[in-house]
């Protein structure tokens, strides 16, 4: 009787034992959540909306950060020579996919660092020419992205400083020397200068600090207007121009809704809600199982035309009714 008692509480114990055992079994079967690797030019406080618009992307997409998929940012604060270095960390980190957010640099260091990882750039170029894709219908390789109509949007915008200062016959050009699209650009502005009867004057900041002698060396010159190009050291301070353009009482002109915001008084280019919000929905469509390569790139087609109406009165100037009635945005 004695050892049909004992035979039972061993089997009840180790029935017991093997019962508490199995959630920690469970959970280490369960498998781990894909991890995205988001690579950036920029510095993470820049990108605020930007990554708002990306999680939206991702969400429609059916994907949440930290409930089923997680995210490492590397951020290169503005120096693109720690882009190769952020990469290769991502690759040693196994990520599922890499976001190659916001600039041809970041993605050219993506590419470098691997041929395996699935990659979703986010570019202004065309990523034919830079060496990313081998097409765009059919990528093939590793990589596929979103594309933004940087090129062609230029003269438009130089059209529209002309429309609302027509009495600026030269125009000031901000542009970064070390862009990698000057050559294209600078051709198409000059065209459109010549239709428009415009000279120009090509101004050159590489970095932020670089902003405020610029800006002294604008109010000496005899330029009536500025024409700020659409490069990575621009983009990622918008906001610090703008201030800068208000602040100099300079009637200017960028791509992008934070410039106005901060007191410039116009943008005209692509959506960056919508840029990243397909850059998200890509990353996500990969995290689904798509390949890259059967992936078309992408263009973004939402243009937004804003304008700052209370920069234009500080600066004494009147806003036509056509060019307002033509506004997707006017911040009054």
């Amino acid at each position: 009787m004695l050892h049909e008692g004992r035979r039972k509480f061993i089997a009840l114990t180790g029935a017991a034992a093997i019962s508490a055992a199995w959630p920690i079994a469970a959970r280490a079967q369960r498998p781990a959540i894909p991890v995205i690797g988001f690579l950036s030019s920029a510095s993470a406080q820049y990108y605020a909306d930007r990554l708002r618009a990306f999680h939206r992307g991702l969400s429609e997409a059916g994907y949440v950060e930290g409930q089923n998929v997680a995210i490492e940012y590397r951020w290169a604060e503005d120096d693109n020579n720690r882009l190769p270095a952020l990469a290769a960390q991502l690759v040693q980190r196994q990520v599922t996919v890499i976001a190659a957010a916001g600039a041809t640099p970041s993605a050219l260091a993506a590419k470098a660092a691997t041929s395996t990882i699935p990659i979703v750039f986010g570019i202004g170029s065309d990523p034919i020419e830079v060496g990313l894709t081998a097409s765009l219908n059919r990528p093939g390789g590793n990589l596929t992205g979103i594309t933004t109509l940087t090129l062609e949007l230029g003269p438009k915008r130089l059209e529209l400083l002309h429309e609302l200062v027509p009495a600026a016959t030269r125009i000031a050009v901000l542009d970064d020397p070390t862009g990698l699209i000057n050559a294209n650009i600078l051709s198409r502005e000059q065209t459109a200068a010549r239709q428009l009867g415009l000279e120009f004057d090509v101004l050159h900041a590489s970095s932020e600090p670089d902003f405020e002698r610029t800006f002294a060396t604008l109010a000496r010159s005899r330029a009536g207007a500025l024409l700020i190009r659409p490069h990575l050291t621009f983009t990622a301070h918008g906001a610090t121009l703008g201030a800068l353009a208000l602040r100099h009482a300079v009637p200017a002109i960028f791509q992008y809704r934070p410039f106005v915001a901060a007191g410039g008084l116009m943008s005209y280019g692509t959506s960056e809600a919508e840029y990243f919000r397909l850059l998200g929905g890509y990353v996500g469509k990969i995290l689904k199982g798509e390949k890259p390569a059967d992936l078309p790139v992408q263009q973004v087609t939402k243009v937004e035309l804003i304008v700052n109406l209370k920069t234009a009165k500080t600066l004494g100037m009147t806003v036509p009714l056509s060019l307002l009635g033509r506004a997707d945005e006017v911040i009054e």
